[in-house]
């Protein structure tokens, strides 16, 4: 980013100096130039954080679920995962994923639809992460 900004404020003088005697508006340029610098690091933020949320992953047809998943660490969590009939507890940290244990019966309660039941918050964040999505 730094060095974007760095070439885009060395160009500027030599921009003033050819417009000089083509009637360009110097001011209107470096605005320009600017504004597009600005634009494309936006992009790249967005980008970012969007794959920093998940929102860029698919969720395998439907069979694949995270049901919820609990910060151990700083960079370190453990996931329960439905896929298909089985639930799997998964620890994650940079560089790894591990296998914690597979689960034959579901420890969070299913309601008839096959999704588990909310309540609270967790009712309440997935109703806001749909409306966002809607959107």
């Amino acid at each position: 980013m730094r060095r974007a900004f760095t070439a885009v404020t060395s160009l500027a003088p030599a921009a003033a100096a050819a417009a000089e005697g083509s009637g360009v508006d110097t001011g209107a340029l470096l605005r320009l130039t600017l504004g597009l610098a600005g634009v494309l690091a936006l992009i790249v933020v967005l980008a970012w954080g969007m794959r920093r949320m998940g929102r860029f992953g698919s969720n395998a047809g439907g069979r694949l679920r995270v049901l919820g998943a609990v910060p151990v660490g700083q960079r370190e969590r453990v996931v329960l995962l439905q896929a298909g009939e089985r639930q799997l507890l998964i620890g994650v940290a940079p560089g790894s994923v591990r296998t914690l244990q597979v689960l034959d019966e579901p420890i969070v309660p299913v309601d008839g639809g096959g999704a588990p039941a909310q309540t609270g918050f967790a009712a309440r964040l997935r109703g806001a992460m749909r409306d966002t999505e809607a959107s």
